[in-house]
C-alpha cells in the first residue's frame, strides 16, 4: 500500500528535510506501507524550493512542485493532490506542528474502513489570538455548511484515493478542502492527536490570508443569502409596523415632535443592513466572475521527479 504525503511549503527551507526524513523513519516501521512525498513550494521567498530539489535528488520517492506565484495553502495542496498516486493521501504542514509521529494513528483509523480521517488536537500550540480567531471562524463556517454532526476538521488529514480522484475534479478558484471532503463522503472520523510546537519562526498566516480562506466558504453555501433575505424581510416588517405606530400617534397627538436623533439612528441601522447585504451579494458575484473567467487554482512553474514518475506509470499501464 502506498501513502502519498502532500505538503504545502512556505518559508520551510530549514524544516522540510526534517519533516520528510522523520516521516520516512516512521513509515518504515509500518508493515506493508510505502510512501511518496509531494512537496509544493508556494512561491516561498527563501530557499525552500532548493531544499525540495535536494530532497528529490536524494530520495526518488520525493516529488517537487514550484508554483509560479503564491496561491495559498489550499490551492498548493490541490496542486500536490493532482500528482499524488497513493492508495491513501495525507495532508501535512511543513513546520513539524503536524508531527510525523502521529502517522500510525491515521493509518490504523483508515484501516477501519473510513474514507477520511481528521486529526483533532488535544491541546493547540498556537497563540491566544490565533486560537480565538480560529474557533470563531470554525464556529461560523461549520454551522453554515452541510457536514456530519459531531465531527471537526483540521489541516492534518488522510483520505482514500477515490476521494482524492473526486476532489481534483473541482475547478473553482476559491478552495476550502475540508468542505470538499464533506461534500464527497459521509464515512469520516476524528482521531485525537498531539499538536507540537513550531520548529522555528511564526505562522505564515496573516489576517489577510486567514480572512481570504474564511470567505472562501461562501463558494459552498447559500446560507448568507438566506440570512440576508430573512433580515431584509424582518426589517421591512418592523419598518412598516413602526410607520403605522408613528402615524397613529401623530393622529392622536398632532403636536408630537418628530425626533431627529431617532431618525438618524434608524437610518444608520437600515443603511448598515443594506450595505451588509450588498457586500454579501458582491462577494457572490465576485466569486462567480472569478470562476467564470477561469481563474486558475494554481500555475506550475517547474517540477522535479514528476515527469519521470508519470512516464513510468504510463509504461506500466
Amino acid at each position: 500500500m502506498l501513502l502519498s504525503i502532500v505538503i504545502p511549503c512556505y518559508r520551510s527551507a530549514h524544516t522540510i528535510s526534517k519533516v520528510v526524513e522523520m516521516s520516512m523513519e516512521v513509515i518504515d516501521k509500518i508493515e506493508g506501507l510505502d510512501c511518496e512525498f509531494v512537496l509544493v513550494n508556494d512561491c516561498s521567498p527563501d530557499n525552500t524550493y532548493e531544499a525540495i530539489q535536494a530532497l528529490a535528488e536524494k530520495y526518488p520517492n520525493v516529488k517537487g512542485i514550484d508554483l509560479a506565484k503564491n496561491f495559498g495553502q489550499h490551492n498548493a495542496i490541490m496542486a500536490g493532490m493532482h500528482q499524488a498516486q497513493g492508495d491513501y493521501i495525507m495532508g501535512m504542514d511543513d513546520d513539524m506542528q503536524t508531527h510525523p509521529s502521529q502517522i500510525p494513528a491515521f493509518i490504523e483509523k483508515m484501516n477501519e474502513g473510513y474514507d477520511v480521517v481528521f486529526g483533532i488536537y488535544k491541546k493547540r500550540k498556537f497563540g491566544f489570538l490565533k486560537n480565538l480567531t480560529s474557533k470563531i471562524a470554525s464556529f461560523i463556517v461549520w454551522h453554515m455548511v452541510e457536514r456530519p454532526k459531531g465531527l471537526e476538521a483540521s489541516n492534518f488529514w488522510c483520505c482514500r484515493k477515490y476521494v482524492r480522484d473526486e476532489i481534483v475534479q473541482y475547478t473553482g478558484y476559491n478552495l476550502y478542502l475540508q468542505i470538499l471532503f464533506y461534500r464527497t463522503t459521509r464515512h469520516i472520523a476524528n482521531i485525537e492527536i498531539e499538536h507540537f510546537s513550531r520548529e522555528e519562526g511564526s505562522s505564515n498566516y496573516n489576517f489577510k490570508k486567514a480572512f481570504r480562506l474564511f470567505m472562501s466558504f461562501m463558494n459552498y453555501t447559500v446560507i448568507p443569502l438566506r440570512i440576508a433575505e430573512v433580515m431584509g424581510t424582518l426589517f421591512s416588517i418592523a419598518g412598516f409596523i413602526g410607520a403605522i405606530a408613528v402615524f397613529i400617534q401623530k393622529m392622536i397627538r398632532p403636536d408630537m415632535a418628530v425626533g431627529w436623533s431617532s431618525l438618524m439612528c434608524a437610518m444608520l441601522l437600515f443603511f448598515g443592513i443594506t450595505f451588509l447585504i450588498l457586500g454579501v451579494l458582491g462577494e457572490y458575484v465576485g466569486k462567480l466572475i472569478l470562476n467564470q473567467n477561469k481563474t486558475p487554482q494554481f500555475v506550475i512553474r517547474e517540477t522535479v521527479n514528476i515527469d519521470k514518475k508519470a512516464k513510468e506509470q504510463k509504461e506500466n499501464d
